[in-house]
């Protein structure tokens, strides 16, 4: 995923590759931050391979007059629409650029500027012209799908990665050794052996593996040798120290089989999952990708048995005044930093205006100007707040409402 404000898009396109990068919190509260007075949100769908890909354009100009619509709802002229919208339709009307896309895409236009992101996830086409951006479509990248790290063990070099459902990219630790002889001025001549990756059947609830071949040298019988890498790992793990102390995200080891105990050995964050990738990723050339989505079979049960948790959570609090299901009373909460979880419905719309200042609430059946939708609202402040939201399914919210809401008190 990637975004991209105007400035940069020349230097963009003479990329070959997309840089593919995850949507943190912090950018939702740029993206918060940067709203102006109108903001436009659009939100669609993708063709990412062959003749196909020419649709996308006219999808966009499409949605485009959508929002020109809107815009000429709440009085805008056209000169004035066109303005606020000349700098994205210029710049997207790029044919490279609509030939590289993921499943969907979102951009977010203000007189502040623009961002875009391509997403692994496909959208259903949505415009929303209000006085801040519609976010909720993107919550899925930031909270079911679970955020979890691989770290690729290996003598001769290691590397982390942060992942999700969707996603993965590398992470930069300074002063991270760049492999065993760097760390201890060792020189050990013997190499790895090489195999490729054994693929996860089931996850933690199964730790039974496909085959995977293997060959070359076995594992390193010196005590010598596993002492210096035992070392070594305890240099990495302090290394990353200050990196996890303030994560909770589950951990998944990579590498060759015999240097996963001596690295658990060596271990301090206590979020590292049992079940590990084996095989020498240097010797295969294993991509981020490729571990990224063995990883995903592992930690997934745990985030499924999170979200199931805290429906079981909001259930052992009915009836104590630390649940609502209501919209009245969950919008402001949010607002106010009072939202511990915030269960809320993707796809679905509560239109209407919230003043915090006032904390006044007034909800529409059908989208009036000024308005916007409060679910989306609900889950951006609690997301900003601290709080955690789960977006789902409509039929997965507790008790079939479109949020319910945990309070801190």
């Amino acid at each position: 995923m990637r975004t991209v404000c105007f400035e940069d898009l020349e230097s963009y396109f003479d990329k070959e590759k997309i840089n593919v990068s995850l949507l943190t919190v912090e950018e939702i509260k740029t993206l918060v931050e940067q709203a102006g007075t109108v903001c436009i949100s659009i939100y669609m769908p993708a063709y990412r391979l062959g003749a196909e890909t020419q649709q996308n354009s006219v999808r966009f100009k499409n949605l485009i007059r959508q929002a020109q619509e809107q815009l000429a709802a709440i009085d805008f002229t056209e000169t004035e629409s066109g303005e606020l919208l000349r700098s994205a339709m210029e710049a997207l009307d790029n044919e490279d650029f609509w030939q590289h896309q993921d499943e969907g895409l979102a951009i977010f236009i203000s007189e502040n500027g623009f961002h875009y992101y391509r997403v692994p996830i496909r959208f259903e086409e949505l415009v929303v012209v209000t006085d801040r951006f519609h976010l909720k479509p993107l919550l899925p990248l930031l909270t079911g799908d679970g955020r979890f790290y691989i770290l690729s063990l290996s003598r001769h070099q290691i590397k982390l990665y942060e992942g999700s459902r969707y996603s993965v990219k590398e992470v930069e630790i300074e002063e991270l050794p760049a492999s065993l002889e760097a760390a201890l001025q060792y020189d050990e001549t013997a190499q790895d052996g090489q195999f490729r990756i054994s693929t996860s059947k089931g996850g933690t609830a199964n730790t039974a593996v496909q085959a995977g071949s293997f060959h070359g040298q076995g594992s390193p019988d010196r005590d010598d040798v596993k002492q210096d890498l035992l070392q070594y790992f305890h240099i990495i793990d302090a290394k990353l120290h200050d990196f996890f102390k303030t994560k909770r995200s589950p951990l998944v080891l990579a590498g060759v089989e015999y240097l996963h105990p001596l690295y658990r050995e060596a271990n301090t964050y206590q979020h590292l999952v049992t079940e590990g990738i084996t095989g020498n990723s240097e010797a295969v050339r294993v991509t981020p990708e490729q571990l990224q989505a063995e990883a995903w079979q592992i930690v997934e049960p745990f985030f499924a048995q999170a979200q199931q948790a805290a429906i079981d959570h909001f259930h052992e609090l009915v009836g104590t005044g630390k649940t609502s299901t209501e919209v009245k009373e969950a919008v402001p909460a949010a607002f106010y930093g009072r939202v511990e979880q915030l269960f809320v419905a993707v796809g679905v719309r509560q239109w209407g205006t919230f003043n915090p200042d006032a904390n006044q609430i007034d909800l529409h059946a059908e989208p009036q100007p000024g308005d916007e939708d409060l679910l989306d609202a609900a889950a951006i402040q609690t997301l900003l707040n601290g709080g955690t939201v789960y977006a789902v399914e409509p039929g997965q919210v507790p008790e079939d409402a479109p949020l319910a809401a945990v309070f801190r008190y």
